[in-house]
C-alpha cells in the first residue's frame, strides 16, 4: 500500500494523469464539432407560409423549395375545401433541405354524424347540442303542445330520429311545442266587422291573422269591412286551435245614407 501512495507521489503518475484528461478533453472537442458539422447548425431554410392556399398551389411552392409534403384532411364548414388550414412546422421555421412538411386541407366531402336526442331539450338547449355535433338549427315552428320542448326533427321534408346519419354542417328543422297543449276555441264572427275590430277579436282569442284579401277598390284604408273569414263558424265546426291563422276578404265599408231633411 505504501508503495502504491509512492508512485501517486510521482512524475511519471502525474504526467500519465494529466495525459489521460487532456486526450478525453481532446475526444469531446473533435465529437463536438464533428456533430456540428454533420447536423449543419444554424443551416437550413425558413419554411414558406402555406396557410390559406390551395392544396395544388402549396404542394407547387414546397416541391420548388426543396421540401417533401404529407397531407391530412379535416372538414371545415366555413373553407373552401381543398384550402390548407393548418401546417407544421411554422412558417418561418428554420428547417433542412428535403424535411418534410406536414399539411391539413379542408376536405370535400363532409363527413357523417349521428343526430343527437334532442326530446326533453328546449329551443336554446337544442342548438347547443347541435353545435356540438357539427350540426345548425334551419327553420323552426311550433305547434299546439303541452310542452314547450323539441318535439321533432325534420331534414329535407322528412321526420328524422336519434342516430340518424347527416352531413356534418346540415340544417335540421325543429318543430317546437308552445306550452299551451292542444287547447281550442271558439271561433269568431268577423263578417261584417270593420278590418280592425276583426283583428282586435282574432288576437284577443289567441288565434293569429293569417291572409288579408282586398276585394274590389279600396279608396280609405281606414273604412274596411270583412266581407268573408276562413275558417269560418258553421253548424258543424265551431271551435279551432288555439293558434290558428284567420284569413279574411275586405271591402270597402259603404257610407251610411245622409238623413233626409
Amino acid at each position: 500500500m505504501n508503495r502504491f501512495w509512492a508512485y501517486l507521489k510521482t512524475t511519471s503518475f502525474r504526467n500519465t494523469f494529466f495525459a489521460a484528461i487532456g486526450s478525453v478533453l481532446l475526444l469531446v472537442f473533435i465529437a463536438y464539432l464533428s456533430l456540428d458539422y454533420y447536423t449543419r447548425h444554424g443551416s437550413g431554410a425558413p419554411v414558406p407560409p402555406l396557410k390559406g392556399m390551395s392544396v395544388d398551389k402549396a404542394i407547387s411552392t414546397l416541391t420548388d423549395q426543396g421540401f417533401g409534403y404529407q397531407i391530412d384532411s379535416v372538414y371545415v364548414p366555413d373553407q373552401p375545401p381543398g384550402t390548407i388550414v393548418e401546417q407544421d412546422p411554422d412558417a418561418g421555421t428554420m428547417v433542412k433541405a428535403n424535411r418534410i412538411i406536414y399539411l391539413t386541407m379542408v376536405t370535400r366531402l363532409a363527413p357523417n354524424v349521428s343526430l343527437p336526442d334532442l326530446e326533453d331539450q328546449n329551443y336554446m338547449e337544442a342548438v347547443a347540442t347541435l353545435s356540438n355535433y357539427g350540426l345548425k338549427v334551419g327553420d323552426t315552428s311550433t305547434c299546439s303542445d303541452i310542452a314547450n320542448h323539441i318535439l321533432e326533427v325534420h331534414f329535407a321534408g322528412q321526420i328524422i330520429k336519434p342516430g340518424t346519419k347527416l352531413p356534418k354542417g346540415s340544417k335540421v328543422d325543429l318543430v317546437i311545442g308552445n306550452g299551451a297543449g292542444a287547447s281550442e276555441v271558439d271561433i269568431p264572427d268577423l263578417v261584417n266587422q270593420d278590418l280592425d275590430a276583426a283583428k282586435f277579436v282574432i288576437k284577443g282569442a289567441g288565434l293569429g291573422i293569417g291572409t288579408i284579401t282586398y276585394e274590389g277598390t279600396i279608396t280609405d284604408s281606414s273604412s274596411m269591412v270583412v266581407t268573408a273569414q276562413y275558417p269560418a263558424k258553421t253548424d258543424s265546426t265551431s271551435k279551432t286551435s288555439l293558434g290558428t291563422k284567420i284569413n279574411l276578404t275586405v271591402s270597402q265599408a259603404k257610407k251610411a245614407d245622409a238623413p233626409a231633411n
